[in-house]
């Protein structure tokens, strides 16, 4: 069915949402499609399910029963869905009131899997995210990289990005779900918004990135624990590591993981044990990788899968021309 669903998945979001939902609502209202709002809350300790029931009970709400981090909860919003189009939306994200406008003409195009909008700070216009760009460290690829043309009527073109930003992802829901939706391998958190856009870049679609659809993005001031800070960079490598076991062919995974011995001979001299633990995390979910990697070629079946490189092509062709900043 025609329409936007924006999915909202929340942790303890309570001091944002009446800073950030009525920006959402705002930017609903000035649509001529029809759409709805699902929050998903991941066992929130602070008062956001009664908050919200209370301040927007035209909000879907819906609670997972156990706490089950982005991919998971995402997930769950993504199959409540009813319409064509669904924004995955964090908690911290401000929505300006055009935001959707720019983005609908991509979805003229079948091959489009999703874009993503600019995103700038709370208080000011200072560009946080970018078109994503890829790079390769051996076999290794990186996509921390952001980049815009230097012209503004390119900006304003369309730009390919090797992947799009959980924050602010407007997919088609059908597509979504081909791909496989998020890989609930990398939960809690973080890298399974690049890999979701890797599978769809393999599988022929393209991600695009609208300079004019902006957002605001609250950068989190809270100070990490020691303990916090080592749980973070665990689950962070360990999902780079999972990242690389999924996508990289035979060959290259095997440089991959001596490459990976090798670093973890150098951090156990350095005293860096949490690089240890990421690589025991991986190799006690190699199994389900196997699994996972054999799903989404079973997915793929029916078109010629690209490689990571060859979809990294994609976007190094599309900008190889262009005098582009950095950043």
């Amino acid at each position: 069915m025609q329409g936007i669903s924006v999915v909202i998945p929340n942790y303890n979001g309570v001091g944002l949402f009446p800073h950030t939902l009525p920006t959402v609502f705002e930017a609903l209202a000035g649509l001529t499609l029809p759409w709805e709002l699902i929050v998903v809350d991941d066992c929130s300790t602070d008062d956001s399910v009664t908050w919200l029931q209370a301040h927007y009970p035209q909000i879907i709400l819906l609670r997972n029963a156990v706490n089950s981090g982005f991919s998971v909860t995402v997930n769950n919003g993504v199959r409540a869905a009813q319409y064509d189009l669904v924004l995955l939306l964090n908690s911290d994200v401000k929505l300006t009131p055009g935001y959707f406008a720019p983005q609908l003409r991509y979805f003229d195009d079948p091959q489009t899997f999703g874009v993503m909008g600019r995103i700038v700070g709370w208080d000011d216009d200072i560009v946080q995210d970018g078109a994503k760009y890829p790079y390769f460290h051996g076999v290794k690829i990186k996509t921390s990289g952001n980049y815009l043309p230097e012209s503004e009527d390119e900006r304003r073109g369309g730009l390919l990005s090797m992947y799009l930003s959980g924050a602010n992802a407007l997919v088609r829901r059908e597509l979504y779900w081909k791909v496989g939706g998020l890989n609930e391998l990398f939960s809690p958190f973080y890298v399974e918004d690049f890999e979701l856009s890797l599978r769809a870049w393999r599988m022929g679609f393209l991600c695009w990135y609208e300079y004019d659809a902006v957002c605001r993005h609250r950068v989190s001031t809270t100070i990490r624990t020691g303990a916090r800070k080592r749980f973070v960079e665990i689950v962070y490598n360990r999902n780079k590591m999972l990242l690389h076991a999924l996508h990289l062919p035979r060959g290259a995974r095997y440089v991959y993981f001596l490459q990976l011995l090798l670093e973890t001979l150098a951090r156990l001299l350095t005293g860096r044990w949490s690089f240890v633990q990421s690589l025991g995390q991986l190799l006690g979910r190699y199994g389900r990788v196997r699994q996972a990697r054999a799903k989404f070629l079973q997915n793929g079946n029916s078109t010629r899968l690209l490689s990571v490189r060859e979809a990294a092509d994609r976007v190094l062709q599309f900008i190889k021309h262009k005098k582009i900043k950095k950043f």
